[in-house]
């Protein structure tokens, strides 16, 4: 048999009118509300910082906390005939998980080398205590003045709603510009315990014996403490987490608006040999190689600008400069414009002296223009232009199967660079690693052929990594130039493998991930 609460008259022991105290109730409502919503949209951007693939990471926080808050709603109903102090209990908890959820996720990828079990127990965990929290709050406001019970569900729930809509707007444009994702969930973990706590220690506390009460008030003080205290600790905390992920040699952590941007390692080539080779992580992927950055530039870059004229050049991505160094070492280049997202990449690329070795200085050429800006708009808003066209397009990308924006290798993204292409220009894409996701680089050259080009495929001798050249169809487009040796359509340097004809990847059907 479950108890049932009892109706208060509460009229009299409330410190407020009951209407004031009722919308106090609902202020606590929507603070609380904007708080969870926090902690959900912190999960899901932290996970995919770590492990990537935001689709299956918004998909496995959202189902666990959405089911989780069906068994937190159960739970609650053993809690309300003490509504006041379950709700405290509740408040305190929430937002120390919540709170300290992203410290908690990334401290397991950093020192245990996975994030996906943490991510699945913390977001059940807030969602157990998200769901406990409406049972909880319909008995309060009851107690306060009775009405019908879809009235009372009504006022909740649109100040839940109305709470998560400034919850949501305040956690990319305030929390993550301002203070970042540990400080900013942390700082929500204190607004959290601040709002829960004031509704059961004032509003209801002649509801509570003296004795709860003290507990109650502990637990919100040693909540607080520690959420304070976590928020001064968090910048000791990255050095540490990033020395776990990326050994000893830290030498530059930059938290952009964009992504995190670590630099590993020596500043030049005779510093290697003690330092550690130069490396470039962003988001803690592997974007950049001291060893490889030549290497792979040339073999980008060189087949693109070998093919006829390249006056007018158009870089999507390249914030660290080294794919430009290689267009602007070949003769006759006018002008590039270099279309890079965040602006801390490039910033870095400027003032680091290792970077700024491995680039020669090429992001300061006064031939160079750089557009901050999402590619693909940037090329959507051009078309409607009467623009110049360019002779040659670098997509100076992350592998395919990697890449944290999948739009940038969809057959609409080709179909828009190919309207930016002069009648004999040639867009040059990087494939990925031929042996090792063969599939992910015959997407891309499917897709490029879905988008009406011809391609040429190759791989450099000296490299692993397949390239591929495109062009408009029409005469130039029966051959293509790839680092020295000429390839027929139809005859790629690179192996075909099993399966030559796979479907493109587009905006709705994205097919890179293996």
């Amino acid at each position: 048999m479950i108890d049932r609460p009892q109706p208060v008259a509460a009229d009299a022991r409330l410190p407020v009118p009951a209407g004031l105290g009722r919308a106090y109730v609902l202020a606590s409502v929507f603070v609380c509300a904007a708080c969870g919503l926090v902690y959900e949209l912190e999960l899901v951007a932290m996970a995919t910082a770590l492990v990537g693939d935001s689709v299956t990471q918004a998909s496995v926080v959202l189902s666990v906390m959405v089911f989780a808050m069906g068994v937190g709603s159960l739970v609650a109903k053993r809690l309300r005939c003490h509504a006041a102090a379950g709700f405290g209990y509740v408040e305190a908890l929430l937002a120390l998980v919540g709170g300290g959820s992203g410290i908690a996720l990334y401290a397991s990828f950093a020192w245990l080398g996975q994030a996906t079990v943490a991510l699945v127990v913390i977001s059940f965990a807030i969602g157990v205590l998200i769901g406990a929290e409406m049972p909880l709050l319909m008995t309060l406001i009851q107690r306060i003045r009775e009405q019908d019970a879809g009235g009372a569900v009504a006022d909740l729930f649109a100040a839940d709603y109305v709470g998560a809509l400034v919850g949501g707007l305040t956690f990319p444009f305030l929390l993550l510009p301002f203070f970042g994702q540990l400080t900013g969930g942390l700082l929500t973990g204190a607004v959290n315990v601040l709002a829960g706590g004031l509704v059961v220690q004032w509003l209801f506390r002649h509801d509570l014996p003296a004795r709860t009460r003290r507990r109650l008030l502990a637990a919100n003080g040693c909540v607080l403490l520690l959420l304070v205290g976590g928020s001064l600790c968090v910048e000791p905390f990255e050095r540490a987490a990033r020395h776990a992920v990326y050994g000893g040699d830290v030498r530059v952590a930059v938290r952009t608006h964009e992504q995190e941007l670590v630099l590993t390692g020596g500043t030049t080539p005779e510093q290697w040999r003690k330092a550690g080779e130069l490396r470039l992580f962003q988001d803690g992927r592997l974007a950049l190689r001291g060893r490889e950055a030549h290497r792979s530039g040339r073999a980008l870059v060189r087949p693109a600008m070998t093919g006829g004229p390249h006056g007018r050049v158009l870089v999507v991505g390249g914030g660290d400069g080294l794919a430009l160094r290689e267009v602007l070492r070949r003769p006759g280049v006018d002008s590039v414009t270099v279309v890079v997202p965040d602006p801390g990449v490039v910033r870095l690329a400027r003032r680091d002296p290792g970077l700024r070795g491995l680039n020669g200085g090429a992001l300061d050429d006064p031939r160079v223009r750089i557009e901050h800006a999402d590619a693909f708009r940037w090329l959507r808003e051009r078309a409607r232009s009467d623009a110049p066209p360019f002779d040659v397009i670098i997509a100076a990308l992350p592998d395919p199967a990697s890449a944290a924006d999948p739009k940038l290798y969809s057959q609409e993204f080709y179909g828009l660079a190919a309207r930016a292409l002069a009648d004999d220009g040639r867009l040059s894409v990087p494939g990925g690693r031929t042996a090792a996701r063969p599939r992910a680089f015959w997407t891309v050259e499917a897709t490029l052929r879905a988008a009406g080009l011809r391609t040429c495929p190759h791989t450099p001798a000296d490299g692993g990594r397949g390239y591929l050249v495109a062009r408009l169809p029409g005469p130039a487009a029966e051959g293509c130039d790839a680092g020295g040796g000429r390839f027929a359509p139809g005859r790629p340097p690179v192996p075909r493998g099993p399966a030559p004809d796979l479907p493109p990847s587009t905006l709705m059907h994205p097919r890179y991930p293996d």
